[in-house]
């Protein structure tokens, strides 16, 4: 897709349902295997392929696709601990993998996209880091 494209749905620029559960494949694939928030989620998932697709519905309706998530998602994280640290990694994996699995202005779009949504979250669930923070 040209940079230029800004017309159209940003769901349908990514290349709809199949292109985003292709990166959010590759995506959790790596989030498993970090030190800092891998524990977290292994914690908490037992089901990967419902996950997946529970996320993917959540990221359909967010880039203007269909509205398919009607969760509570904020209040699905406040029990889990975050910090700062944890969001951070999490958006760093984020970026890394938007950029290599999209074209460069759908990438910068769905991160700018995801730092809004974890800005807040973040305001929501996360915990001050350490004792005095």
């Amino acid at each position: 897709m040209p940079e230029s494209n800004l017309s159209g749905v940003l769901f349908d620029r990514l290349g709809g349902r199949s292109r985003l559960l292709h990166l959010l494949r590759h995506f959790y694939a790596d989030v498993r295997q970090h030190r800092e928030i891998g524990p977290i989620f292994a914690a908490h998932i037992t089901d990967w392929p419902a996950h997946l697709e529970k996320i993917a519905d959540f990221w359909s309706g967010a880039t203007g696709g269909p509205a398919l998530y009607n969760g509570p998602m904020p209040f699905k994280h406040i029990s889990l601990g975050l910090e700062e640290r944890h969001f951070a990694a999490w958006l760093d994996l984020w970026q890394r993998h938007c950029h290599a699995h999209l074209p460069p202005l759908e990438a910068r779009q769905l991160i700018v996209l995801a730092e809004s949504i974890g800005l807040r979250l973040r305001q929501i669930v996360a915990r001050p880091a350490g004792p005095g923070a």
